[in-house]
């Protein structure tokens, strides 16, 4: 009997001893990869292939991976780039594109409380805001995150990912920065006033018969006084010479 049980107490042993081990030991998580978030996301086709394209999605999981200071991306939808007038992308030059993309990233970590107290305008990867090239202004109201590019307003719909050095955002529109797309939002010209018609000679307004003979009635009147003395006159005269014959 006792023969029987060491074999099992000696198995029972092992298992424990590596089913312990094996707890102890979780596979090590992989380094960031924002291409791969967005992939397991789903609805962002092509910010991944902008992201692929122009090669920022190499510098975001370097700087993921590699440094303490954080970033911050808003990805657009599918649905976002679908709402874009056609040949918006087409339009741009590889150069504009890769500012395009950079505009979506902020080169710090942001939480959405910390919106809340942020000094805008917020830098972003395309360069300095200060000069009014890439403006960036976020407000918020209760939970909810709004952006402004001085071309489109968007908001933040929900959180995507979010670790010690990386937080991607959702938004519902791209956001299309001011120095690429001034005309945009250029105003219109103001139409040109219509040249004023000539009135000629022919076309002016006159008078009717009845307003003549008003108008002659007047001038009588005006004149009555000057008559009655001039008649007057006469009759003096007329009486005097009669009275000398």
């Amino acid at each position: 009997m006792k023969q029987v049980q060491f074999p099992f107490l000696l198995f029972l042993i092992f298992f424990l001893h590596c089913t312990k081990t094996s707890a102890q030991s979780p596979p090590p998580s992989g380094p960031t990869n924002i291409t791969g978030i967005l992939e397991k996301a789903g609805q962002y086709t092509t910010f991944i292939k902008l992201l692929k394209s122009t090669q920022e999605a190499d510098q975001i999981n370097s700087q993921a991976n590699n440094s303490n200071q954080g970033l911050t991306i808003f990805a657009p939808t599918d649905s976002a780039f679908s709402s874009l007038k056609s040949g918006t992308l087409n339009s741009l030059s590889d150069q504009q594109k890769v500012q395009l993309v950079q505009f979506h990233i902020l080169p710090s970590l942001y939480s959405i409380s910390q919106f809340q107290t942020v000094s805008n305008p917020l830098r972003t990867q395309a360069g300095d805001s200060s000069n009014g090239q890439f403006p960036l202004n976020v407000t918020t109201s209760g939970n909810q995150v709004n952006i402004t590019t001085g071309v489109v307003d968007a908001t933040v719909a929900n959180t995507v990912y979010s670790d010690s050095q990386l937080a991607v955002y959702q938004v519902d529109k791209v956001l299309l920065p001011l120095q690429l797309f001034k005309k945009a939002v250029s105003p219109a010209p103001a139409p040109a006033e219509k040249p004023k018609k000539r009135v000629s000679g022919s076309d002016a307004p006159t008078k009717s018969t009845g307003d003549a003979s008003v108008d002659s009635s007047d001038a009588m009147r005006s004149y009555h006084p000057a008559i009655t003395v001039i008649s007057f006159g006469v009759a003096v005269s007329a009486a005097f010479y009669s009275s000398l014959l």
